[in-house]
């Protein structure tokens, strides 16, 4: 386990380094989007019974937030380490594709859960939440985290530049994030789109995310851990096949 211990290492403190940029922007950034929505919709949006809209949009900031770094920090990873060539140092340690899996997807999950717990900590001052499931909110956090860390591998894996992963980050993460219910109830939306939206797992992540704080939720929070665990697990052994196959990487 020293391989894994050390990469793991490597990859905390890549953006420890620079925790300004990694951690404290999107803590910034998610505040800013509570101040602006919150301000605007606080009067005439109500989503759920006795829960005002600041305090319905703190839970989807932070499980976006959360997302969002876990899939940067694992994709960020391996692109760099492939365009500056020192990715062969990772390769040429007689470490096993679960080893490798394992040390970024942990990493990724520890960054997310960072910029979650951040944010949650400054815009929590601004709403009333209560925390009906608290095991749910443990659940979801870190099984959304582990996804978007391998999804964030398999990126990272794929992509041979950095604009074919931003890319991948513009027309994939980014929409299927924020149409995901972050800043509102799929009940809200037309019949069409309500189905649309069931088809798009983050939004399961975010509604059970939520269900932890309120005890409401669009739907059933085991349906919802069921679909992500499924997709969680669907997407890992994907990463993992990748991995053992040397795609892009040894070849």
């Amino acid at each position: 386990m020293i391989g894994f211990q050390t990469l793991f290492y490597k990859e905390v403190l890549r953006f420890w380094k620079v925790a300004t940029q990694t951690i404290t922007a999107p803590i910034v950034t998610a505040m800013l989007y509570l101040l602006i929505f919150g301000h605007v919709l606080e009067e005439h949006v109500q989503v759920y019974p006795d829960v005002r809209y600041t305090a319905f949009l703190v839970p989807g900031l932070v499980m976006m937030s959360v997302l969002q770094n876990a899939f940067a920090n694992s994709s960020s990873s391996l692109i760099q380490s492939k365009i500056t060539g020192n990715l062969v140092f990772v390769l040429l340690p007689p470490l096993s594709h679960w080893e490798l899996y394992g040390a970024y997807v942990l990493a990724s999950v520890v960054r997310g859960l960072a910029v979650g717990a951040g944010v949650f900590i400054i815009t929590a001052w601004f709403a009333k939440l209560s925390f009906v499931a608290p095991w749910w909110i443990v659940v979801f956090a870190l099984l959304g985290a582990a996804m978007l860390g391998t999804m964030g591998l398999i990126a990272g894996i794929w992509a041979e530049k950095f604009d074919q992963l931003a890319a991948f980050q513009n027309f994939l993460i980014m929409p299927a994030t924020f149409l995901s219910g972050v800043f509102y109830s799929i009940h809200s939306l037309p019949p069409f789109w309500q189905g649309v939206s069931r088809f798009n797992p983050f939004f399961y992540m975010i509604d059970g995310f939520r269900y932890g704080f309120f005890g409401q939720s669009d739907v059933d929070p085991l349906v919802s851990f069921t679909i992500v665990t499924i997709f969680f697990l669907l997407l890992a052994s994907l990463a993992i096949r990748l991995l053992k196959s040397g795609y892009k990487l040894r070849h």
